[in-house]
């Protein structure tokens, strides 16, 4: 067990957001772990037109204000998505709001989009661009502050104000913990926010700056026929892709957790079955124009390659990091290159909607 592994057990004594807080502080003064090799070619992908050297992405929540994308970027990561970013800074819900679900390798959160606001934000990444060492990829989510008068036009100030600072935007409409967001899912306010937010992407785009690739992050709690409407929306308005899925409100039957009952959406390993069936419905309803990033409870290769397998170009992780510290990430690269190889696979492209 390496002594990054160690450190990460005896966070673990700590309250789940106060160790989450010291974790941000030791990666900040360089104790993170750093990868030594360079990525097996076996994992190397492109996604919506970004070059990666691995499909394995750190998923939103980790890092809120872009304060380590260097950092987990080193540790072995092939992106680095920072947010969920608001105009203005706002502390989120009270507290305690984070609780793990030991036994069941799962967590709850009722975060409340938490973040220091677009600035702070805005200077770490135009900081990073500035020396933009060992090439990191990294993207912004972005999302509405909770007593925002009009939601949209919160999404439009993040893109606009991030634009030129990251490699790509994520829009995330599908935390369970703003009040009203899941609402934009619905075919109506969907349809309205993806044409402000590809009207304002045109304007940003004529003004002579090169074009980022835009994802929706969706739920995994869809109704029927919502699928379908979101691809429908999605590329109607030019976006490149969906990022399936986000936390769930629902409780499956087994979790056994104390704290299962705590409100907020539940990631982990619970996650993992319904996140990957939402994700062969987006890849059926697909007609290939999208690229499908995984998400939700993937803490192996072989969690990795089932979302490969349903559809997804590329997968992103971050609760399994709870339990499997940071040196999980090289464990399920090496596990993942093994299995494509065992399977026949020349490339993780090669595997995407095998089934």
């Amino acid at each position: 067990m390496s002594l990054h592994d160690i450190a990460s057990r005896a966070l673990h004594a700590l309250d789940p957001e106060d160790a989450h807080g010291w974790a941000i502080k030791g990666l900040k003064m360089g104790l993170g772990p750093r990868q030594m090799d360079v990525d097996d070619p076996i994992l190397a992908c492109t996604v919506a037109g970004l070059p990666l050297s691995n499909c394995v992405g750190l998923a939103a929540g980790f890092d809120k204000n872009a304060e380590v994308p260097a950092a987990m970027s080193q540790a072995g990561f092939g992106f680095v998505e920072c947010g969920t970013v608001t105009p203005l800074a706002q502390a989120g819900n009270p507290r305690p709001r984070l609780f793990r679900l030991t036994e069941d390798q799962a967590v709850i959160n009722r975060m409340g989009f938490n973040n220091e606001g677009l600035e702070p934000f805005a200077a770490r990444l135009s900081a990073l661009k500035a020396r933009r060492a060992g090439g990191v990829v990294v993207g912004a989510n972005i999302g509405a502050n909770k007593d925002a008068t009009d939601r949209i036009a919160d999404y439009v100030t993040g893109l606009t104000r991030l634009w030129g600072l990251s490699d790509y935007f994520t829009v995330n409409i599908s935390s369970p913990n703003t009040p009203g967001l899941r609402a934009l899912q619905t075919k109506a306010a969907l349809e309205e926010l993806l044409g402000r937010i590809a009207e304002a992407r045109g304007l940003l785009k004529a003004a002579g700056t090169v074009d980022y690739p835009i994802f929706l992050k969706v739920a995994p709690d869809l109704e029927d026929g919502e699928v379908e409407a979101i691809v429908e929306t999605v590329t109607a308005n030019g976006l490149n892709g969906v990022i399936v899925s986000n936390t769930t409100i629902a409780r499956p039957a087994d979790l056994v957790s104390p704290h299962k009952g705590e409100g907020g959406g539940l990631s982990g390993k619970p996650l993992l079955s319904a996140s990957t069936a939402m994700l062969a419905r987006f890849h059926a309803a697909n007609r290939g124009h999208l690229a499908l990033i995984g998400a939700g409870g993937i803490a192996s290769g072989a969690d990795a390659l089932a979302k490969i397998r349903a559809g997804a170009c590329a997968v992103q992780l971050y609760s399994a990091l709870v339990y499997g510290g940071p040196g999980l990430v090289q464990r399920i690269k090496t596990d993942l290159a093994a299995r494509l190889r065992a399977e026949g696979f020349a490339s993780v492209t090669d595997a995407v909607g095998a089934g």
